[in-house]
């Protein structure tokens, strides 16, 4: 039997719901590898048509999704014609509302959201696509490794005419700080601190506030092209900003930021968007 491998074949960038943490922002990379019998032509399946297929495959999935798994404790899930609304509660009793088009959620058969239950689905899935030819599949799905400071983060970018207009979908980044052009290792912690597991939030976003059990919460809400996205999630789980959350403004507010604390120094902030892309700003 033969086996075709494609390493790092696609990124795919999404939020999940945690029973510990809630929603969180990740960024996984996907390597794949078929096995099966070679065709008229010699080969178990061409390149360009695995990239194209498979990607095309896990980005309709997957890709700027929030996945939830759908027998997870605390689970209330209400249905429209037009809209999905989940209601969650994480183990330390925080809530969480999330409404928004169908197109936006995955659910996972499973108790809890994990690599290996997101390898199951798309492994079913993919294998429909792929010609008769190729009888098995293996897939892994790993974080990058960062050998400096990240963090996780979540947003939705209601101007965007893609999925990223989706009000939780997120990313797992890594942050460099140069201060003075010289890395430094003080201010890209401090970030990676104050804003791990974090939702990034747009103020002009916010519908409401609201207390539940002595927490305080921020309804987030607008209207996209996709359609009404509504998020209820604790203020303390939130960063808000002036900005729409675009990775560019991201950037610019962090040099700003770090600007206003060290005014004597230059800055230079390279904030990253998910795995190998992102943005700078020199302040």
């Amino acid at each position: 039997m033969q086996a075709l491998f494609v390493d790092k074949l696609t990124n795919i960038d999404f939020a999940y719901f945690h029973p510990e943490r809630g929603i969180v922002g990740e960024s996984l990379i996907l390597d794949v590898e078929l096995f099966g019998e070679l065709n008229d032509e010699g080969m178990l399946f061409d390149f360009s048509f695995v990239k194209k297929r498979i990607k095309s495959c896990v980005d309709k999935l997957i890709d700027h999704k929030f996945l939830v798994a759908r027998h997870q404790r605390n689970l209330i899930i209400e249905q429209s014609p037009q809209q999905l609304t989940l209601k969650l509660q994480t183990e330390n009793g925080d809530n969480y509302c999330h409404t928004s088009p169908e197109q936006a959620v995955y659910l996972i058969e499973d108790e809890n959201v994990t690599t290996q239950s997101i390898e199951a689905v798309l492994k079913k899935e993919i294998l429909n696509i792929l010609p008769e030819n190729v009888t098995r599949i293996e897939l892994r799905l790993y974080a990058e490794k960062i050998d400096g400071d990240f963090y996780h983060y979540t947003h939705g970018l209601k101007k965007h005419f893609g999925d990223c207009q989706r009000i939780a979908h997120g990313h797992r980044s890594k942050i460099e700080v140069l201060e003075n052009s010289e890395y430094s290792e003080k201010w890209s912690a401090h970030i990676a601190e104050i804003w791990q597991d974090i939702y990034l939030a747009t103020e002009e976003d916010i519908s409401n506030s609201e207390m539940i059990d002595g927490v305080d919460y921020w309804v987030f809400e607008y209207h996209a092209n996709q359609g009404l996205f509504h998020l209820t999630i604790p203020k303390h789980r939130c960063y808000l900003i002036k900005t729409d959350t675009t990775v560019e403004l991201i950037a610019s507010y962090l040099a700003e930021y770090l600007k206003e604390k060290n005014p004597d120094s230059e800055f230079k902030v390279k904030a990253f968007e998910g795995v190998d892309k992102g943005a700078i700003f020199f302040v």
